[in-house]
């Protein structure tokens, strides 16, 4: 058998094991009281066999619950008119009768209890010199029709009780989902209006600033004048803001893409991110097969947090971005070459939220300072159990 159809043979086994130990158990109650009761017939190797069927249907009722419970009406109601194996003969049957009211087949218990009944009680009626009349057998009749009717209604009440649980379990399980959804799209919206408010006022004035400083710039050079540093600082720091700007507005954009993100479109990033004035080296190692869409998307956003980071604050620098796969975990890996300080690292939004996304999926993340400059960002996350 090839290993990996092992554990598939263990999960079916295992769930029938109750099942086998009460059918070797009801085997064993039929034939300890069929060889000691007094009104009881001798026991023949027909009527062993009779035992060992009814246990056979018993162990795998879990599975066929109609089929069992023909063999199991069967088996008993001949085994009791050649044994007279009295009202024990009943239990395996008033199992499997509720096990299948239990599971909705309603019609299937209710015609093996009449059968069952009707030959047991005229096994009974007919039986002599041993059978039972007057009132002996009004008690054993009454005894067992109760039997049967409680079996009945308890295994259709917990089937209906089954039934609701799961219906609100499913219920409630929808009406999550639905409410994540919701947050997801609202959040998503929000995105998109604080995105078309930041590119419809700050970069109309952005621009405005950087075309008219290089406006300037070009007269005093056209004039033959040197422009003024200041001049030429403004002309700067306008294009670093407009590509601060544009690297904000991706951030704010990517979330409600319908193609979803992932560490496949990490390419696509680093090359938005060397178009925006800023290398990325990248390097990816590992098989990607089995990692999980959360972690693929977090991993995917913490690449994203890290560079736009390097764009606002390293000056000019490279990024390195390393994604490494292994069996047990994902590791992201980030590092700049930019202008840093060796002073303790504060936490600001972004690196929070990265924080906050790596640890959810049990994880760790790893941001500091390098030496002597540059600036470091690793996340690691487990793949077990991540979903």
């Amino acid at each position: 058998m090839p290993v990996e159809d092992r554990p598939s043979y263990s999960a079916g086994v295992r769930p029938d094991l109750p099942y086998l130990i009460a059918g070797a158990a009801l085997g064993g109650l039929l034939l300890g009281n069929a060889a000691f009761a007094p009104d009881a017939g001798p026991v023949r190797a027909l009527d062993v066999v009779l035992v060992v069927l009814m246990a056979a249907a018993v162990s795998v009722c879990r599975r066929f619950p109609v089929p069992a419970l023909i063999v199991v009406t069967i088996s008993m109601l001949v085994l009791h008119i050649r044994v007279h194996a009295g009202v024990a003969a009943a239990f395996p049957v008033l199992g499997l009768v509720y096990l299948t009211a239990w599971r909705g087949l309603r019609v299937p218990a209710a015609v093996a209890s009449v059968v069952f009944l009707t030959g047991f009680l005229a096994r009974d009626i007919t039986a002599a010199p041993a059978g039972l009349t007057g009132e002996p057998l009004v008690e054993r009749t009454s005894l067992l029709l109760g039997w049967f009717v409680a079996a009945n209604v308890a295994g259709l009440v917990a089937g209906q009780r089954r039934a609701y649980l799961e219906q609100v379990e499913q219920r409630a399980a929808d009406a999550e989902r639905t409410r994540e959804e919701m947050a997801l799209r609202r959040a998503g919206e929000e995105r998109l209006r604080i995105a078309r408010d930041l590119h419809d006022s700050l970069t109309h004035s952005i621009s405005v600033i950087k075309v008219q400083a290089g406006i300037a710039v070009h007269l005093a050079r056209k004039r033959g004048e040197d422009p003024p540093a200041a001049l030429l600082a403004i002309q700067e720091a306008g294009g670093a803001a407009m590509r601060e700007l544009r690297a904000t507005l991706d951030v704010l954009r990517s979330p409600s893409d319908p193609d979803g993100v992932g560490l496949a479109r990490v390419g696509e990033l680093a090359e938005r991110t060397r178009a925006a004035g800023i290398p990325v080296r990248l390097t990816v190692a590992g098989d990607p097969a089995d990692v999980p869409a959360a972690v693929d998307e977090a991993g995917y956003r913490v690449v994203q947090e890290a560079l736009t980071n390097v764009a606002r604050h390293a000056g000019p620098a490279t990024a390195d971005v390393l994604v490494e796969y292994a069996p047990a975990k994902l590791t992201v890996s980030i590092t700049d070459d930019g202008a840093s300080t060796l002073t303790p690292v504060t936490p600001g939004v972004g690196l929070i939220g990265m924080r906050e996304r790596v640890t959810g999926l049990g994880g760790e993340l790893h941001a500091a300072h390098k030496e002597p400059c540059g600036f470091a960002v690793r996340a690691t996350f487990p793949l077990n159990g991540a979903t």
